[in-house]
């Protein structure tokens, strides 16, 4: 048996005039918070990829010192191995720096080639962070045992 249409309670016909306006204000509420999580995430990215790219122009500075045959060649092509290396990855350093230790240059020695690269923040500032973050890494290569050096 269905009920007359007067059983029906009245206010169930009646639509719910409270939450007017409601998504704007959550929109309000969410959209900033949304838009420094996109900016973290943005941070947390640009970071990850400068540190993939420094490490690769680390070891690939000090792979190619390693082959060289005197301290000064081998200082020479680490600068340029790294810095190639960095721009050939697509990445830019607001500015990078290049040592190489050869104290212990020579056959069945070590070359130690460490790049930092200052990571530019400008372009998040909608978050707080401006500057530059510096990302570093260090690679180690042994030189050759057998290898032919000249002074």
């Amino acid at each position: 048996m269905n009920p007359a249409p007067s059983a029906i309670p009245h206010n169930e016909h009646r639509r719910f005039g409270g939450d007017r306006g409601s998504v704007s204000t959550e929109m309000v509420i969410v959209a900033p918070i949304a838009l420094a999580l996109l900016c973290l995430v943005a941070l947390v990215g640009r970071t990850a990829s400068a540190r993939e790219a420094v490490d690769s122009a680390a070891r690939d500075a000090a792979r190619a010192a390693s082959f060289e045959r005197n301290a000064n060649a081998a200082s020479i092509t680490a600068d340029l191995t790294a810095t190639r290396a960095l721009t050939t990855s697509g990445y830019h350093c607001a500015s990078q720096h290049v040592n190489t230790d050869l104290g212990s240059y020579g056959p069945g020695g070590k070359v130690t080639v460490t790049v930092t690269c200052e990571v530019a923040l400008n372009d998040l500032g909608l978050i707080g962070l401006t500057g530059t973050r510096q990302v570093t890494s260090t690679s180690v290569e042994i030189i050759d045992t057998y290898k032919a050096t000249t002074p």
